[in-house]
């Protein structure tokens, strides 16, 4: 690395740091909800709504045109019914190929709600793998989205919470899509048609009353739709809210035995459930509504034109066979224009869904690799770490780190300790990047951290962290995770050098034993030894222990220091320690206080110092020896 990419790590140190915690307000969303606001989702949600696949797209192309065919039958279909009835009032003969070709139209067509007939069954058959990719596709860019968002989000978001978003919106993704190019796109194309060949074939008369119809339909739909909208969006926060109230008390079932609160969940659930199905009742009624206005609108209009039709043909100016086109034709028309006030509503409600999904999109990422990021080279030798005037707040009120500068030299082990709540592990994130300090930096090897990719940079390094999560899988793949290239001797090898490798053998399933949720079946101390396995078996040049024997017996801790002791011989490593009988062989012990260093050197040197760290060396002695 150049001596002026060196150098600038200085004038980097100084740096704004940004807060993103959760999803951002609402309120800028909820009063998009005109067709500006419309048109402002649609394009955020249209990389998501169109496949970017040739395949698929051809696939798409042709579900058009079979839409295309079945709003051309649709014109035909009535024609050939009064053809039919036209001939049988004749009495002449039998119309047979008229009613054979009408038959064929309506095989295609299909006949409403109860048979969608063959080109629609054929459209829906080749729209599966179209959807199929839309929802993958949005899945998959939401997780990354949110796999990449800071770890100051993931603490204060909550996981029930940010499950149901996801679910929500991937589904009210694919319904829109539905909507817009199968429902409404096509009956407005129908209702044209039908209103244009009224006024063609027949009189203005009957153009005008069916317009008239729509025009009242829509605006009805429209104000009633918008009205209860808000009913909607209420209830979609009170879903979130006990979903997520569900998910906290099952995560935290064994604190929920522990305190026998078992009935207080289940009330405080239920509570939740409640005001959720209060306001479900407001949103649902309120549709009835809608559905009744809807139905009074579209049965006066078919009324009107019935009664008109029917007077033309009592003066003989239109046929009988011109009042079964009318009313076949208006009938037609009645259930995709019924089921067009539910597609609005249900773009609408598919909006609102949308709106939470869009939000949790729009969340900044914190940690960024910044332009033309460098990819830091995995190097046999261990790394060297310097802490430069480093500082760092979550609330600048309350600054956790203060101007702190210290190194730890290439393959030495250097430990912090302190009382809780002065920065120890938060030091820990700051290297490992989880966070970017407010001012000041870290190099590696005399560059700025920053100035890595994030993968290339956090690949040298391994963090067994004080409160071990493990997957709900075998011991085994928790273990290969750090490497998943590992073979199961290497495996093997790691859970030694964790001192695991016995204890999981005992095991009825060896290595193949299923840990539970979050791992709840092992104890403590076999979590941490599985994570420092999981660890080591990265093979990193950087090695963390954020208080990673906090939880382990006094002759497993033996073990494991004696392992820390073997690793450390080739990797640089930093403890974060609580006990300080686990860290007298490091190199260097810095004492943390109130966000600041107030003694460093060797275990021995401290002790003779007689200062803070042999005044804590002092207390747990004496509490061991109490024991």
């Amino acid at each position: 690395m150049s001596r002026s990419r060196r150098s600038s790590c200085s004038s980097s140190c100084s740096s704004s740091h940004s807060h993103t915690s959760g999803c951002p307000s609402l309120t800028a969303r909820e009063k998009s909800t005109g067709s500006s606001g419309w048109w402002k989702k649609l394009s955020a949600l249209m990389p998501y709504m169109w496949p970017n696949d040739r395949m698929l797209q051809f696939r798409l192309f042709v579900c058009i045109v079979l839409l295309a065919g079945v709003r051309v039958i649709n014109v035909f279909v009535p024609i050939y019914f009064k053809m039919i009835v036209d001939e049988l009032m004749d009495g002449n003969f039998w119309p047979w190929q008229s009613i054979l070709i009408w038959g064929v139209l309506r095989l295609l067509q299909g006949g409403g709600s109860w048979s969608m007939g063959i080109l629609n069954n054929l459209r829906l058959f080749l729209w599966i793998r179209v959807q199929q990719y839309n929802s993958y596709a949005l899945q998959t860019h939401l997780l990354k989205h949110i796999q990449t968002l800071s770890l100051r989000w993931h603490q204060t978001s909550q996981i029930g919470r940010t499950t149901r978003v996801m679910d929500r919106g991937v589904k009210a993704v694919n319904s829109l899509v539905e909507y817009i190019v199968f429902s409404i796109t096509p009956t407005i194309v129908d209702i044209i048609t039908a209103v244009v060949y009224f006024v063609l074939t027949f009189n203005l008369y009957f153009g005008l009353i069916m317009l008239v119809s729509m025009i009242f339909y829509f605006v009805c739909t429209w104000l009633i739709t918008n009205w209860r909208n808000h009913y909607r969006r209420e209830m979609n926060i009170l879903d979130n809210n006990q979903r997520a109230i569900g998910v906290d008390s099952l995560i935290n079932a064994e604190t929920v035995k522990y305190f026998s609160m078992e009935d207080y969940e289940v009330k405080r659930y239920g509570q939740a459930v409640n005001v959720y199905q209060d306001m479900e009742w407001k949103s649902t009624a309120t549709l009835q509504l809608l559905n009744l206005v809807q139905t009074i609108i579209l049965n006066s209009g078919l009324f009107g034109t019935a009664l008109y039709c029917a007077f033309l043909v009592q003066q003989q100016v239109l046929t009988v066979g011109d009042f079964s086109l009318v009313v076949s034709y208006f009938l037609q028309l009645m259930s995709p224009l019924s089921f067009l006030g539910t597609v609005y509503r249900l773009i609408q409600e598919s909006f609102i869904n949308t709106e939470n999904m869009l939000d949790l999109l729009d969340v900044e990422v914190e940690i960024q690799d910044m332009p033309g990021a460098l990819l830091l080279k995995n190097t046999s030798s261990p790394p060297e770490l310097e802490f430069r005037n480093l500082c760092f707040y979550y609330d600048s009120s309350n600054p956790i780190i203060k101007d702190v500068s210290f190194t730890i030299p290439a393959g030495t082990s250097t430990a912090i300790v302190g009382a809780s709540g002065f920065g120890k592990s938060t030091l820990s994130k700051l290297i490992f990047r989880l966070y970017d300090p407010v001012h000041g930096c870290i190099l590696i090897n005399g560059d700025d951290i920053r100035t890595f990719t994030q993968n290339s940079y956090r690949s040298v390094i391994s963090v067994v962290p004080q409160e071990v999560i493990l997957f709900n899988e075998t011991i085994l793949y928790n273990i290969a995770y750090g490497r998943l290239s590992a073979t199961e001797k290497e495996i093997e090898d790691a859970a030694k050098m964790a001192n695991i490798h016995d204890t999981i053998l005992s095991f009825p399933n060896g290595y193949q034993t299923i840990v539970g949720d979050r791992g709840l079946k092992l104890s403590g101390g076999e979590k941490q030894r599985v994570a420092i396995a999981r660890a080591l078996i990265k093979n990193p040049k950087v090695l963390i222990f954020d208080e990673a024997t906090s939880a382990l017996d006094t002759e497993t801790e033996m073990h494991i220091q004696r392992a820390v002791e073997d690793a450390s011989k080739l990797r640089t490593v930093l403890i974060i320690a609580h006990r300080l009988s686990t860290i007298m062989f490091c190199d260097q012990i810095l004492v943390l206080e109130e966000g600041k260093i107030v003694e460093q050197g060797k275990h021995h040197d401290l002790i003779n110092m007689g200062g803070k760290y042999a005044n804590l060396w002092n207390i747990q002695a004496n509490a061991v020896n109490e024991d």
